[in-house]
């Protein structure tokens, strides 16, 4: 230690030449301040290597966020749970994902566009708009969208009081008080095509524009009648409905306006919510559905769309535990209900575990490939 504290002050400088025999200065003061400074110094030299390799570290990253909606119904717990698992499973391959709520499917296209998402989950009606560029999206096709798997289906619940309640289907919703869904959300987009299916409009009710959990809460005040609330069965804003004592039910939808309403868009399928789902609900609900599927676009490079399509599917017992939705995510579910192109690294996978894809889904820059061999 003698040595050591001989080196330092000669470091330091202090150490007296001036006097005839080399000796220690008094230095109590004078080493007990130089130690300070050195220790003070290479305090400072480690934090500005922490933070340099922190940089590095975050620089070698790859930060991928998932658009979902909001956070009572289906997406939002599934996207976050998603992301947890591919996160802690890529780590080696420095790719970090987070969920982030947003009004839904509309705005999720949005948010794409901008790149402040470049994964999301959308209605499979509202993804077709989009990539064709019809409806919501009239001659403003996105084309750069591209899927990656279906998730699971999106099933309608559009809940009423009781005391609004005439025969039970769809029609009972004309003349109420009524949510239609968050303004620029899947939700308000796919309801308004449903509503048109049964002959009526914004104009025939008093629509709301709320989220899942504001929905059941205004029915709970008494300042709403119901509302439109598509969700993985069971979705927690309708299980609070029930649960809490609010008076109210899922609506039925016939098979004459199932027919009517994809007439309009064919985007739906029956659905039956079978007794005890929810409780207090004794009867099966004849509803309807659409997939919701998880989207990216071509700009996203394809090893890491294949990474992630990979861990959703090779760690099923982590993926099943998200939601009582995710037991649906099975590749052999994959496509059914998908009509956009999926990403090369996604076809690239389904490819290795031999799955049937049909033409219409093989991505356009493979085809535009073959056509110029």
């Amino acid at each position: 230690m003698g040595n050591v504290v001989y080196k330092l002050m000669q470091i330091f400088n202090i150490y007296d030449t001036t006097s005839s025999g080399n000796h220690i200065m008094t230095i109590k003061n004078m080493a007990s301040s130089k130690v300070k400074l050195l220790l003070t110094a290479i305090v400072a030299i480690a934090l500005v290597i922490m933070a340099i390799t922190g940089k590095m570290e975050n620089a070698k990253k790859r930060f991928l966020s998932v658009a979902t909606a909001s956070t009572g119904g289906t997406y939002y717990p599934m996207g976050v749970g998603l992301a947890n698992i591919w996160s802690n499973h890529l780590k080696q391959e420095n790719i970090q994902v987070t969920g982030q709520s947003s009004a839904g499917s509309i705005e999720n296209i949005d948010l794409l566009q901008k790149n402040e998402a470049q994964l999301a989950i959308l209605q499979s009606l509202i993804a077709v708009e989009a990539y064709q560029g019809v409806r919501n999206f009239k001659n403003h096709p996105y084309q750069d969208l591209r899927s990656i798997s279906v998730l699971w289906p999106n099933v309608e619940h559009f809940v009423l009081l009781d005391d609004k309640v005439k025969d039970g289907t769809l029609s009972d919703i004309a003349g109420t008080h009524f949510s239609v869904g968050p303004q620029a959300s899947g939700t308000e987009q796919s309801t308004l095509i449903i509503l048109q299916g049964v002959n009526l409009s914004k104009q025939d009710i008093y629509p709301e524009y709320l989220g899942y959990g504001d929905t059941v809460s205004a029915m709970r005040d008494g300042r709403l009648d119901g509302g439109a609330l598509p969700a993985g069965v069971p979705a927690s804003a309708v299980t609070d409905m029930y649960a809490s004592g609010v008076p109210a039910r899922i609506l039925n939808v016939t098979d004459k306006q199932l027919e009517k309403i994809n007439a309009i868009a064919n985007s739906w399928f029956r659905f039956v919510i079978k007794p005890d789902t929810y409780p207090r609900q004794k009867q099966p609900i004849q509803t309807i559905a659409q997939p919701n599927i998880l989207m990216t676009t071509r700009k996203i490079d394809e090893k890491t769309i294949y990474e992630l399509t990979k861990v959703m599917f090779e760690n099923q017992k982590e993926v099943h535990q998200i939601h009582s939705s995710a037991q649906y995510i099975l590749p052999e579910n994959a496509l059914k209900g998908v009509s956009v192109p999926l990403h090369l690294g996604a076809y690239q996978y389904y490819r290795e575990i031999g799955l049937a894809i049909p033409d219409y889904l093989v991505p356009p820059e493979l085809k535009s490939t073959d056509s110029q061999q």
